[in-house]
Protein backbone atom coordinates (compact mmCIF):
# COMPACT_ATOMS: atom_id res chain seq x y z
CA UNK A 1 0.00 0.00 0.00
CA UNK A 2 1.45 3.33 -1.23
CA UNK A 3 0.90 6.24 0.26
CA UNK A 4 -0.77 9.59 -1.74
CA UNK A 5 1.01 12.89 -0.91
CA UNK A 6 -1.22 15.70 -2.42
CA UNK A 7 0.67 18.49 -2.80
CA UNK A 8 -1.07 22.00 -1.88
CA UNK A 9 -0.67 24.52 -4.53
CA UNK A 10 1.23 27.56 -3.65
CA UNK A 11 -0.41 30.64 -2.91
CA UNK A 12 -0.18 32.78 -5.43
CA UNK A 13 -0.22 37.09 -4.61
CA UNK A 14 -2.34 39.39 -6.30
CA UNK A 15 -0.37 42.83 -6.54
CA UNK A 16 -3.60 44.71 -6.88
CA UNK A 17 -4.61 43.58 -3.74
CA UNK A 18 -2.11 44.23 -1.88
CA UNK A 19 -1.38 48.00 -3.73
CA UNK A 20 -5.33 48.51 -2.38
CA UNK A 21 -4.63 47.56 0.98
CA UNK A 22 -1.23 49.83 0.78
CA UNK A 23 -3.32 53.02 -0.64
CA UNK A 24 -5.99 52.38 1.81
CA UNK A 25 -3.73 52.53 4.86
CA UNK A 26 -2.16 56.01 3.01
CA UNK A 27 -5.65 56.88 3.11
CA UNK A 28 -6.60 56.52 6.41
CA UNK A 29 -3.08 58.12 7.57
CA UNK A 30 -4.29 61.01 5.79
CA UNK A 31 -7.53 61.19 7.00
CA UNK A 32 -6.19 60.60 9.96
CA UNK A 33 -3.86 64.14 9.77
CA UNK A 34 -5.97 65.96 8.24
CA UNK A 35 -8.20 65.57 11.68
CA UNK A 36 -5.50 66.70 13.79
CA UNK A 37 -4.84 69.44 11.46
CA UNK A 38 -8.31 70.77 11.43
CA UNK A 39 -8.40 70.30 14.94
CA UNK A 40 -5.23 72.29 15.57
CA UNK A 41 -6.21 74.94 13.22
CA UNK A 42 -9.52 75.55 14.72
CA UNK A 43 -7.44 75.97 18.26
CA UNK A 44 -4.99 78.23 16.79
CA UNK A 45 -7.86 80.37 15.27
CA UNK A 46 -9.97 80.21 19.01
CA UNK A 47 -7.08 81.23 20.99
CA UNK A 48 -5.99 83.59 18.62
CA UNK A 49 -9.51 85.43 18.72
CA UNK A 50 -9.30 85.45 22.30
CA UNK A 51 -5.86 86.92 22.75
CA UNK A 52 -6.17 89.50 19.96
CA UNK A 53 -9.71 90.48 22.22
CA UNK A 54 -8.13 90.32 25.42
CA UNK A 55 -4.71 91.28 25.37
CA UNK A 56 -5.49 94.59 25.56
CA UNK A 57 -8.18 94.56 28.66
CA UNK A 58 -4.77 94.32 30.46
CA UNK A 59 -3.72 97.51 29.12
CA UNK A 60 -5.91 100.51 30.39
CA UNK A 61 -5.13 104.36 29.22
CA UNK A 62 -4.48 106.99 32.19
CA UNK A 63 -4.75 111.09 32.42
CA UNK A 64 -2.21 112.76 34.36
CA UNK A 65 -2.72 116.16 35.83
CA UNK A 66 -1.59 117.59 38.77
CA UNK A 67 -4.33 117.91 41.78
CA UNK A 68 -4.22 120.45 44.84
CA UNK A 69 -6.30 118.61 47.61
CA UNK A 70 -8.13 121.16 49.07
CA UNK A 71 -7.88 121.11 52.63
CA UNK A 72 -11.00 123.06 53.21
CA UNK A 73 -12.86 120.48 51.06
CA UNK A 74 -11.36 117.51 52.33
CA UNK A 75 -11.02 117.73 55.71
CA UNK A 76 -13.34 120.42 57.09
CA UNK A 77 -12.24 119.41 60.73
CA UNK A 78 -8.44 119.94 59.94
CA UNK A 79 -7.55 116.70 62.09
CA UNK A 80 -6.90 114.16 59.21
CA UNK A 81 -8.63 111.37 60.50
CA UNK A 82 -9.41 108.70 57.73
CA UNK A 83 -12.65 108.42 59.59
CA UNK A 84 -13.54 112.22 59.17
CA UNK A 85 -12.37 112.49 55.63
CA UNK A 86 -13.88 108.89 54.68
CA UNK A 87 -17.65 111.23 55.63
CA UNK A 88 -16.84 113.63 52.29
CA UNK A 89 -18.82 112.63 49.39
CA UNK A 90 -17.39 111.67 46.07
CA UNK A 91 -18.97 114.90 44.89
CA UNK A 92 -16.43 117.20 46.96
CA UNK A 93 -14.15 115.69 44.43
CA UNK A 94 -14.89 116.65 41.31
CA UNK A 95 -14.57 120.27 41.27
CA UNK A 96 -11.04 119.34 42.14
CA UNK A 97 -10.53 117.13 39.66
CA UNK A 98 -12.01 119.77 37.35
CA UNK A 99 -9.71 122.33 38.49
CA UNK A 100 -7.02 120.14 38.24
CA UNK A 101 -7.37 119.75 34.31
CA UNK A 102 -8.20 123.49 33.69
CA UNK A 103 -4.24 123.88 33.05
CA UNK A 104 -4.35 120.87 30.30
CA UNK A 105 -6.55 122.63 28.47
CA UNK A 106 -5.02 126.16 28.67
CA UNK A 107 -1.92 124.57 27.76
CA UNK A 108 -3.51 122.71 24.35
CA UNK A 109 -6.15 125.71 23.29
CA UNK A 110 -2.58 127.53 22.94
CA UNK A 111 -0.78 124.91 20.97
CA UNK A 112 -2.66 121.79 18.81
CA UNK A 113 -5.92 121.94 20.29
CA UNK A 114 -7.17 125.17 20.03
CA UNK A 115 -11.40 123.91 20.53
CA UNK A 116 -9.95 122.26 23.72
CA UNK A 117 -12.00 123.11 26.78
CA UNK A 118 -12.12 121.84 30.26
CA UNK A 119 -15.38 120.51 29.69
CA UNK A 120 -14.08 118.22 26.72
CA UNK A 121 -11.13 117.35 29.03
CA UNK A 122 -13.31 116.17 32.06
CA UNK A 123 -15.44 114.38 29.44
CA UNK A 124 -12.69 112.46 28.70
CA UNK A 125 -12.26 111.29 32.37
CA UNK A 126 -13.99 108.18 33.34
CA UNK A 127 -16.83 108.55 36.03
CA UNK A 128 -14.40 106.22 38.46
CA UNK A 129 -12.15 109.26 38.95
CA UNK A 130 -13.75 111.00 42.11
CA UNK A 131 -14.16 107.43 43.96
CA UNK A 132 -10.08 106.60 42.98
CA UNK A 133 -9.38 110.14 44.28
CA UNK A 134 -11.52 109.69 47.17
CA UNK A 135 -9.65 106.15 48.21
CA UNK A 136 -6.42 107.52 47.38
CA UNK A 137 -6.78 110.73 50.17
CA UNK A 138 -8.44 108.27 52.73
CA UNK A 139 -5.13 106.08 52.36
CA UNK A 140 -3.15 109.09 52.49
CA UNK A 141 -4.61 111.79 54.65
CA UNK A 142 -1.12 113.53 54.85
CA UNK A 143 -1.23 114.55 51.23
CA UNK A 144 -4.18 117.06 52.00
CA UNK A 145 -3.20 120.26 51.73
CA UNK A 146 -0.56 119.60 48.55
CA UNK A 147 -0.45 119.23 44.96
CA UNK A 148 0.22 115.79 43.84
CA UNK A 149 0.21 114.55 40.42
CA UNK A 150 -2.86 111.90 39.77
CA UNK A 151 -3.55 109.42 37.37
CA UNK A 152 -6.86 109.34 36.26
CA UNK A 153 -9.00 106.43 34.23
CA UNK A 154 -10.06 107.64 30.82
CA UNK A 155 -12.98 106.86 29.50
CA UNK A 156 -13.94 103.61 27.35
CA UNK A 157 -14.41 105.84 24.26
CA UNK A 158 -11.16 107.30 24.49
CA UNK A 159 -9.17 104.15 25.85
CA UNK A 160 -10.82 102.29 22.53
CA UNK A 161 -9.95 104.86 20.52
CA UNK A 162 -5.83 104.28 21.39
CA UNK A 163 -6.14 100.54 21.40
CA UNK A 164 -8.03 101.31 17.26
CA UNK A 165 -11.24 100.42 18.14
CA UNK A 166 -12.52 103.70 17.71
CA UNK A 167 -12.07 105.49 14.55
CA UNK A 168 -13.54 109.24 13.93
CA UNK A 169 -16.05 108.15 11.78
CA UNK A 170 -17.76 105.85 14.23
CA UNK A 171 -16.72 108.63 16.70
CA UNK A 172 -18.98 111.07 15.08
CA UNK A 173 -22.03 109.20 15.00
CA UNK A 174 -21.22 108.58 18.81
CA UNK A 175 -23.13 110.76 21.28
CA UNK A 176 -20.78 109.85 24.13
CA UNK A 177 -17.26 111.49 22.31
CA UNK A 178 -16.90 114.39 20.16
CA UNK A 179 -14.10 114.28 17.91
CA UNK A 180 -12.42 117.14 19.25
CA UNK A 181 -11.66 114.96 22.07
CA UNK A 182 -9.90 112.39 20.04
CA UNK A 183 -7.93 115.13 19.20
CA UNK A 184 -6.64 116.32 22.68
CA UNK A 185 -6.17 112.37 22.99
CA UNK A 186 -3.53 112.91 20.12
CA UNK A 187 -1.99 115.71 21.65
CA UNK A 188 -2.16 114.21 25.39
CA UNK A 189 -0.39 111.50 24.21
CA UNK A 190 2.22 113.33 22.50
CA UNK A 191 3.42 115.20 25.50
CA UNK A 192 3.14 112.36 27.51
CA UNK A 193 -0.28 113.23 29.92
CA UNK A 194 -1.64 110.49 28.53
CA UNK A 195 -0.60 106.50 28.26
CA UNK A 196 -1.59 103.16 27.99
CA UNK A 197 0.02 100.73 30.64
CA UNK A 198 -0.48 97.03 32.80
CA UNK A 199 -3.65 97.74 34.69
CA UNK A 200 -3.41 95.82 37.82
CA UNK A 201 -6.96 97.22 39.07
CA UNK A 202 -8.92 94.81 36.00
CA UNK A 203 -7.19 91.47 37.81
CA UNK A 204 -7.77 92.67 41.59
CA UNK A 205 -10.13 94.95 41.11
CA UNK A 206 -14.42 94.85 41.47
CA UNK A 207 -16.64 94.99 39.11
CA UNK A 208 -18.40 98.59 37.98
CA UNK A 209 -21.90 99.53 36.36
CA UNK A 210 -22.60 99.55 32.77
CA UNK A 211 -21.68 103.05 32.49
CA UNK A 212 -18.11 102.84 33.25
CA UNK A 213 -16.63 99.56 31.64
CA UNK A 214 -13.15 100.92 32.06
CA UNK A 215 -13.06 100.16 35.57
CA UNK A 216 -14.44 97.17 35.76
CA UNK A 217 -12.40 94.38 37.40
CA UNK A 218 -11.96 90.52 38.26
CA UNK A 219 -11.26 90.68 41.34
CA UNK A 220 -14.64 89.37 42.87
CA UNK A 221 -14.81 86.76 40.66
CA UNK A 222 -11.12 85.51 41.20
CA UNK A 223 -11.76 85.35 44.56
CA UNK A 224 -15.31 83.65 44.78
CA UNK A 225 -13.86 81.30 42.07
CA UNK A 226 -10.71 80.29 44.79
CA UNK A 227 -13.46 79.73 47.72
CA UNK A 228 -15.71 77.50 45.87
CA UNK A 229 -12.39 75.61 44.32
CA UNK A 230 -11.22 75.54 48.02
CA UNK A 231 -14.53 74.12 48.87
CA UNK A 232 -14.75 71.39 46.03
CA UNK A 233 -10.96 70.59 47.20
CA UNK A 234 -11.75 69.75 50.91
CA UNK A 235 -15.06 67.98 50.81
CA UNK A 236 -14.89 65.96 47.05
CA UNK A 237 -11.31 64.29 47.40
CA UNK A 238 -11.95 62.55 50.49
CA UNK A 239 -15.86 61.36 50.28
CA UNK A 240 -14.71 60.61 46.46
CA UNK A 241 -11.58 58.74 47.68
CA UNK A 242 -13.22 57.55 50.40
CA UNK A 243 -16.33 56.43 48.65
CA UNK A 244 -13.66 54.57 45.73
CA UNK A 245 -12.01 52.43 48.31
CA UNK A 246 -15.40 51.30 49.99
CA UNK A 247 -16.77 50.51 46.47
CA UNK A 248 -14.01 48.78 45.02
CA UNK A 249 -12.62 47.17 47.81
CA UNK A 250 -14.58 46.52 50.95
CA UNK A 251 -18.68 46.22 49.48
CA UNK A 252 -20.52 43.26 48.56
CA UNK A 253 -21.06 42.66 45.18
CA UNK A 254 -24.97 42.49 44.99
CA UNK A 255 -27.95 44.30 43.40
CA UNK A 256 -27.33 47.05 46.43
CA UNK A 257 -24.01 48.31 44.80
CA UNK A 258 -24.67 47.48 41.20
CA UNK A 259 -27.42 49.87 41.89
CA UNK A 260 -24.64 52.25 43.31
CA UNK A 261 -22.46 52.04 41.06
CA UNK A 262 -24.99 52.55 38.08
CA UNK A 263 -25.89 56.24 39.28
CA UNK A 264 -22.41 56.84 39.65
CA UNK A 265 -21.94 56.49 36.45
CA UNK A 266 -25.69 58.35 35.15
CA UNK A 267 -24.84 61.36 37.70
CA UNK A 268 -21.29 61.60 35.95
CA UNK A 269 -23.09 62.58 32.57
CA UNK A 270 -26.38 64.61 34.10
CA UNK A 271 -25.97 67.99 32.75
CA UNK A 272 -24.55 70.72 35.20
CA UNK A 273 -27.77 73.02 35.08
CA UNK A 274 -29.55 69.57 36.92
CA UNK A 275 -27.00 70.67 40.27
CA UNK A 276 -27.71 73.53 40.15
CA UNK A 277 -31.56 73.03 40.50
CA UNK A 278 -31.00 70.54 43.39
CA UNK A 279 -28.23 73.22 44.79
CA UNK A 280 -31.49 76.00 44.95
CA UNK A 281 -33.77 73.27 46.10
CA UNK A 282 -31.58 71.90 48.65
CA UNK A 283 -28.70 74.53 49.93
CA UNK A 284 -31.34 78.23 49.46
CA UNK A 285 -34.56 76.80 49.74
CA UNK A 286 -34.66 74.34 52.63
CA UNK A 287 -31.11 75.25 54.19
CA UNK A 288 -31.86 78.24 53.87
CA UNK A 289 -28.10 79.64 53.30
CA UNK A 290 -27.23 83.19 51.79
CA UNK A 291 -27.58 83.47 47.73
CA UNK A 292 -24.72 84.53 45.66
CA UNK A 293 -22.22 82.71 48.53
CA UNK A 294 -19.13 80.92 47.68
CA UNK A 295 -20.34 78.19 50.40
CA UNK A 296 -23.61 77.55 48.03
CA UNK A 297 -21.40 77.26 44.52
CA UNK A 298 -18.95 75.15 46.34
CA UNK A 299 -21.50 73.01 47.54
CA UNK A 300 -23.07 72.35 44.28
CA UNK A 301 -19.88 72.36 42.25
CA UNK A 302 -18.93 69.22 45.02
CA UNK A 303 -21.81 67.33 44.03
CA UNK A 304 -20.98 67.49 40.46
CA UNK A 305 -17.09 66.97 40.78
CA UNK A 306 -18.21 63.41 43.27
CA UNK A 307 -18.56 61.53 40.16
CA UNK A 308 -15.70 62.40 38.13
CA UNK A 309 -13.78 61.63 41.23
CA UNK A 310 -15.01 58.35 42.03
CA UNK A 311 -15.11 57.16 38.94
CA UNK A 312 -10.83 58.29 38.40
CA UNK A 313 -9.95 56.67 41.80
CA UNK A 314 -11.90 53.47 41.11
CA UNK A 315 -9.94 53.38 37.81
CA UNK A 316 -6.94 53.74 39.36
CA UNK A 317 -7.14 51.46 42.24
CA UNK A 318 -8.27 49.21 39.66
CA UNK A 319 -4.87 49.98 37.68
CA UNK A 320 -2.60 48.08 40.66
CA UNK A 321 -2.17 44.79 40.15
CA UNK A 322 -3.76 42.63 42.39
CA UNK A 323 -0.62 40.37 42.80
CA UNK A 324 0.34 43.48 45.26
CA UNK A 325 -1.99 43.44 47.66
CA UNK A 326 -1.91 39.78 47.35
CA UNK A 327 1.58 39.66 48.22
CA UNK A 328 1.08 42.14 51.21
CA UNK A 329 -1.50 40.15 53.13
CA UNK A 330 0.61 36.92 52.35
CA UNK A 331 3.20 38.16 54.59
CA UNK A 332 0.89 39.10 57.08
CA UNK A 333 -0.79 42.61 56.81
CA UNK A 334 -4.45 43.17 56.76
CA UNK A 335 -6.57 44.25 54.29
CA UNK A 336 -6.78 47.48 55.33
CA UNK A 337 -3.29 48.02 55.07
CA UNK A 338 -2.45 46.58 52.41
CA UNK A 339 -5.19 48.87 50.24
CA UNK A 340 -3.55 51.80 52.75
CA UNK A 341 0.30 51.22 52.88
CA UNK A 342 0.65 49.69 49.08
CA UNK A 343 -2.59 49.91 46.52
CA UNK A 344 -2.99 53.43 47.61
CA UNK A 345 0.41 55.27 46.96
CA UNK A 346 0.45 53.24 43.83
CA UNK A 347 -2.76 54.62 42.59
CA UNK A 348 -2.30 58.17 43.57
CA UNK A 349 -0.75 59.62 40.48
CA UNK A 350 -4.37 58.58 38.85
CA UNK A 351 -6.69 60.08 41.89
CA UNK A 352 -4.94 63.43 41.94
CA UNK A 353 -5.17 63.66 38.27
CA UNK A 354 -8.73 62.91 38.28
CA UNK A 355 -9.23 65.32 40.78
CA UNK A 356 -7.56 68.05 39.30
CA UNK A 357 -9.33 67.40 36.00
CA UNK A 358 -12.74 67.46 38.04
CA UNK A 359 -11.65 71.00 39.73
CA UNK A 360 -10.75 72.40 36.26
CA UNK A 361 -13.83 71.09 34.81
CA UNK A 362 -15.82 72.22 37.81
CA UNK A 363 -13.68 76.01 37.52
CA UNK A 364 -15.47 76.68 34.30
CA UNK A 365 -18.99 75.95 35.10
CA UNK A 366 -21.69 78.67 34.24
CA UNK A 367 -25.00 77.28 34.49
CA UNK A 368 -25.55 75.60 38.39
CA UNK A 369 -24.04 79.04 39.24
CA UNK A 370 -26.57 80.92 37.75
CA UNK A 371 -29.74 79.30 39.17
CA UNK A 372 -27.98 79.90 42.68
CA UNK A 373 -27.74 83.72 42.34
CA UNK A 374 -23.98 84.04 41.84
CA UNK A 375 -25.35 86.48 38.26
CA UNK A 376 -25.37 89.60 41.24
CA UNK A 377 -23.78 92.25 40.51
CA UNK A 378 -21.35 92.36 43.72
CA UNK A 379 -19.10 95.54 44.11
CA UNK A 380 -17.36 94.50 47.19
CA UNK A 381 -14.65 91.83 47.77
CA UNK A 382 -15.72 88.83 50.38
CA UNK A 383 -14.03 88.77 53.61
CA UNK A 384 -11.27 86.42 54.95
CA UNK A 385 -12.23 82.99 55.97
CA UNK A 386 -14.59 81.33 57.16
CA UNK A 387 -16.54 84.70 56.91
CA UNK A 388 -15.83 84.97 53.09
CA UNK A 389 -17.82 81.68 52.43
CA UNK A 390 -21.31 83.49 53.50
CA UNK A 391 -20.59 86.86 52.03
CA UNK A 392 -21.82 87.73 48.00
CA UNK A 393 -19.36 86.79 45.47
CA UNK A 394 -19.33 85.34 41.97
CA UNK A 395 -17.50 83.42 39.67
CA UNK A 396 -15.27 83.78 37.08
CA UNK A 397 -17.40 81.67 33.99
CA UNK A 398 -20.68 84.05 35.25
CA UNK A 399 -18.33 87.38 34.91
CA UNK A 400 -17.33 86.49 31.79
CA UNK A 401 -21.15 85.75 30.68
CA UNK A 402 -21.94 89.40 32.42
CA UNK A 403 -19.71 90.75 30.47
CA UNK A 404 -21.03 89.88 27.30
CA UNK A 405 -24.51 90.89 28.26
CA UNK A 406 -23.86 94.64 28.15
CA UNK A 407 -24.30 97.37 25.67
CA UNK A 408 -21.22 98.96 25.91
CA UNK A 409 -18.44 96.99 22.77
CA UNK A 410 -15.59 97.89 25.39
CA UNK A 411 -17.27 95.51 27.78
CA UNK A 412 -16.25 92.54 24.78
CA UNK A 413 -12.83 93.36 26.07
CA UNK A 414 -13.22 92.67 29.58
CA UNK A 415 -15.32 89.55 28.86
CA UNK A 416 -12.01 88.05 26.32
CA UNK A 417 -9.45 89.29 28.83
CA UNK A 418 -11.54 87.24 32.09
CA UNK A 419 -11.64 84.16 29.69
CA UNK A 420 -7.51 84.69 29.32
CA UNK A 421 -7.29 84.59 32.94
CA UNK A 422 -9.45 81.33 33.10
CA UNK A 423 -7.46 79.52 30.71
CA UNK A 424 -4.54 80.58 32.42
CA UNK A 425 -6.30 78.81 35.47
CA UNK A 426 -7.05 75.93 33.56
CA UNK A 427 -3.71 75.98 32.41
CA UNK A 428 -1.74 75.60 35.42
CA UNK A 429 -4.13 73.03 37.51
CA UNK A 430 -3.51 70.77 34.56
CA UNK A 431 0.16 71.59 34.21
CA UNK A 432 -0.28 70.59 37.69
CA UNK A 433 -1.97 67.12 37.49
CA UNK A 434 0.87 66.00 34.85
CA UNK A 435 3.77 67.07 37.06
CA UNK A 436 2.12 65.13 40.19
CA UNK A 437 1.45 62.36 37.54
CA UNK A 438 5.23 62.19 36.79
CA UNK A 439 6.31 62.90 40.18
CA UNK A 440 4.31 60.40 41.99
CA UNK A 441 4.55 57.39 39.51
CA UNK A 442 5.58 54.09 40.10
CA UNK A 443 7.26 51.52 38.54
CA UNK A 444 6.31 47.85 39.47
Amino acid sequence: MTDATATAAPATSDPSRTQRRNAAEKRFQFYGKLAVGIGVLALIMLLGSILSRGLPAFNQTFIKADITLDAAALDPNGNRDPEDISKVLTFAYKPLINDSLTGLAERLASGPVPEATPDLIAGMVSDAATATLRDYVIRNPGQIGETVEFEFLANARIDQYLKGNVDRESAAADSRVDPIQLDIADALQESGAMEKRFNLDFITGPDASENRPEAAGIGVALMGSAYMMLIVLCLALPIGVAASIYLEEFAPKNWITDIIEVNISNLAAVPSIVFGILGLAIFINYMHLPNSAPIVGGLVLTLMTLPTIIISTRASLKSVPPSIKEAAIGVGASKMQAIFHHVLPLAAPGILTGTIIGLAQALGETAPLLLIGMVAFVRDHPGSLPDGLFEPATGLPVQVYNFTQRADPAFVERASGAIIVLLAFLVIMNAIAIFLRQRLERKW
